[in-house]
């Protein structure tokens, strides 16, 4: 088959336990180098600590895989320092449209709103994404990545992790503070702590083809119930870089994985959708199931998991990568905190209750996609086909229509670590929200969130920034050199604070919209972008209460 990417082979060096004779100590390892760990490690150590990634292979991900990345996800690699590449080389889109037979019967926007840096989403093979994570890893000196390095046994105690590893020189032991597993659905970690995982696992197959052809279609994803071309199945369609083209035929649960992989099987069925005359070449192709399941619990004692290993879902919204990387998001800034002695290990805890919540949100979401996608009864898919045939006239069955409800970011309301309203606000940005992006005046960084995230802030609002009274710029002040320091950051019409308070111009007012901000109004924000608290007025002692609670000190 065509191959449009050059996979490199990444060197095996002798880790220095071998050499030395002796086991080692770390703050932090990370199990696996996909997506999910380059992101935990390069999170962590981004913000000064020392972090060693292990990983069984010495290569990118063959083929595709993930290919969509949504907003959210975006805005977290760029916190990160490494979300422009990814953005500059995918594909861009917003748009998705379904089809039922020969008609499109629903569309929909990603961003409905004007005004914010990112796209809804984009595509982009998952070896890109591996590769661009591997950049931003290589210019962090605190980063060690061991390539060939297997972890075959994980013990804890107490106070730490011991891990063995097998080598091509032999195996060594090491031990951690905190050991991060982000080894993959399949988690040897998970097994060898005799941890479980509870879900369904959907009997029905899927076929992946990875296509190289020169098409004009829109940068759009499109999806199809029983078209002409593959009758009583659904396909999707999603363009990727290089001319790549991803399209996913449904096969149900009969069909023979291997015999539906060879070429000859393959090509038929393309040529059925795209014509003959249609000239394209096969660059990957698999064959999948999927299933929705998660852990108990993610954190259990010194081991945390993420991603795949701590929960799984149907590929339908593209709820996988985009919320391992979230839960990266919601991790690393609590166990920096925890390294740092700044806050309790039960911490953690809040890290298994907010990102189990989103993974039951994810799993709820996929498992209705897949039950609308592939009807396992005669009476399902009647409903399911009237359903479709009613959504080209009638808005209340388009809201009914479900080819994959993608990948949103997860409201945290429900958190313990909110401290919840004691004014009234309108709008979305409620407690446990994921912030909203807006512009700000001018600069190399004209974006609200670009100056946002990696640690606690206070975003407090004034018409005019010069005439805040020193009253309030002392104790805006004093914040910021607490133990753990609340940066404020000042948004205005007009204005620049004084005493060097960092101050952002709204300058369409979208900030103000967005989140209700009246003189005075203060928010709280979290290290990862999430609102923690909001006052109509500032309060240091308010403030400080709401950090303690958000840090797990009250």
């Amino acid at each position: 088959m065509l191959s449009t990417y050059q996979y490199q082979k990444f060197p095996y060096v002798q880790p220095p336990e071998i050499a030395e004779k002796r086991p080692g100590h770390y703050p932090v390892v990370v199990v696996g180098a996909g997506p999910v760990g380059l992101s935990a490690a390069i999170d962590l150590a981004s913000q000064g600590h020392a972090v060693v990634v292990l990983d069984n292979d010495d290569t990118v991900s063959i083929g595709s895989r993930g290919v969509c990345y949504a907003k959210r996800a975006l805005e977290v690699l760029d916190r990160m320092g490494c979300g422009e590449d990814f953005v500059d080389k995918g594909v861009s889109w917003n748009v998705g449209r379904t089809f039922f037979r020969e008609d499109e019967v629903f569309n929909f926007n990603l961003r409905p709103q004007d005004d914010h840096n990112r796209p809804g989403m984009i595509n982009l093979q998952q070896y890109y994404l591996e590769e661009y994570l591997l950049k931003r890893a290589r210019e962090l000196p605190n980063l060690e990545i061991r390539f060939k390095n297997n972890v075959i046994s994980v013990l804890q105690d107490a106070d730490k992790a011991t891990i063995r590893v097998e080598t091509p020189d032999g195996p060594y032991s090491l031990t951690a503070d905190w050991l991060i597993a982000c080894d993959g659905a399949r988690s040897p970690i998970r097994t060898m702590l005799g941890l479980d995982i509870d879900g369904k696992i959907f009997m029905d197959r899927f076929l992946i083809a990875d296509v190289v052809m020169k098409a004009e279609y829109p940068a759009e994803r499109w999806f199809w119930f029983d078209p002409p071309f593959h009758r009583n199945q659904s396909v999707l369609l999603h363009r990727q870089a290089d001319n790549v083209w991803r399209i996913d035929f449904q096969l149900g649960w009969q069909a023979d994985p291997e015999e539906e992989k060879k070429p000859e099987n393959v090509i038929p069925r393309i040529r059925a959708m795209l014509g003959d005359e249609r000239e394209f070449e096969l660059e990957w192709v698999s064959v999948y199931t999927f299933q929705c399941r998660r852990m108990g619990r993610f954190n259990h004692g010194r081991v945390l998991f993420a991603g795949d290993s701590a929960h799984q879902v149907s590929p339908f919204g593209a709820r996988g990568a985009n919320s391992g990387i979230q839960d990266t998001d919601n991790l690393i800034w609590k166990l920096k905190l925890i390294l740092e002695g700044k806050a309790p290990a039960s911490l953690l805890d809040s890290y298994t209750d907010e990102r189990g919540y989103a993974a039951d949100e994810n799993i709820l979401n996929s498992t209705r996609s897949t039950d609308f996608i592939t009807p396992k009864s005669k009476t399902s898919t009647t409903f399911r086909n009237a359903v479709l045939e009613l959504a080209g006239d009638y808005p209340f069955a388009r809201a009914l229509v479900n080819s994959g409800r993608l990948s949103v970011p997860s409201y945290l309301t429900t958190s313990g670590l909110n401290t919840p309203d004691s004014d009234s606000f309108a709008g979305n940005m409620v407690p446990g929200a994921p912030m909203d992006d807006a512009p700000v005046g001018g600069g190399q960084r004209p974006w609200l969130l670009q100056h946002c995230g990696n640690r606690f802030q206070l975003l407090h609002y004034v018409e005019d920034a010069s005439a805040l009274d020193a009253a309030t710029v002392q104790a805006l002040s004093t914040l910021a050199q607490d133990t753990i320091p609340v940066e404020p950051l000042i948004i205005a019409q007009r204005g620049t604070a004084p005493a060097g308070l960092p101050t952002l111009i709204d300058s369409n007012q979208r900030i103000r919209e967005r989140y209700d901000l009246q003189p005075g109004t203060s928010y709280l924000l979290r290290p990862d972008q999430h609102v923690a608290a909001r006052w109509r007025q500032f309060d240091a002692n308010k403030v400080r209460a709401a950090l303690a609670r958000a840090t797990g000190n009250a």
